[in-house]
C-alpha cells in the first residue's frame, strides 16, 4: 500500500493536467469579458452610426 502511495507522489502528470487547465479557465474568463466589454461598445457604436443614418 505505501509503495503505491509514494508512486502517485512521485506521478506529476495529474498535476500538470492540472495547471494546463487552471491556465486555460483563466484564459476563458479574460476572453469572455474583454468580448462583453467590446461587445456593449460596439453596440453603442453601432446604434449611433444607425440613428446618424436615419
Amino acid at each position: 500500500m505505501l509503495s503505491i502511495f509514494r508512486k502517485l507522489m512521485k506521478n506529476e502528470h495529474g498535476a500538470t493536467a492540472i495547471e494546463y487547465t487552471l491556465i486555460a479557465s483563466l484564459i476563458a474568463v479574460a476572453a469572455i469579458t474583454a468580448i462583453g466589454k467590446v461587445s456593449t461598445k460596439l453596440n453603442t457604436v453601432l446604434g449611433n452610426v444607425s440613428n446618424a443614418m436615419s
